[in-house]
């Protein structure tokens, strides 16, 4: 299977990113970005701050992502704003096993919170670990 991602021409390189009504056209060849805009007849909303759940701030020095605005959604979504901040979620040396404490009545939402957790480590792999 063949997939094309971008496209060179011969001033550079444009790309078309799309997950389901998100789109992003990058690249350094203005000139066929207007032309995949025109042919799509989309609206331009000017450039990339946040896509995804990621916030994006650009400055001289790259790109700089961020989850900050994702991240309190997830707290705020799971009721999550009076739980005690720790260094780590659990004790240290502790053994776990499947008999320990009390089963979820809904294990959908562990599962939720667990995949929001995964998707934060995109910018945070300090995470990765943890989750």
């Amino acid at each position: 299977m063949d997939v094309n991602i971008g496209r060179y021409t011969s001033t550079g390189f444009v790309a078309l990113l799309l997950y389901v009504d998100d789109m992003i056209i990058i690249g350094s060849d203005s000139s066929v970005i207007s032309k995949v805009k025109q042919h799509l007849e989309m609206k331009d909303v000017g450039l990339l701050r946040y896509f995804l759940g990621i916030e994006i701030a650009s400055s001289p020095k790259g790109y700089f992502l961020s989850q900050a605005k994702y991240a309190n959604e997830v707290i705020h979504h799971t009721n999550l704003t009076d739980i005690t901040v720790s260094d780590t979620p659990i004790e240290l040396n502790v053994k776990l096993n499947s008999t320990n404490g009390v089963p979820l009545d809904d294990p959908t939402v562990y599962r939720k919170l667990m995949g929001c957790l995964v998707y934060l480590t995109v910018t945070r792999l300090d995470l990765a670990c943890v989750v």
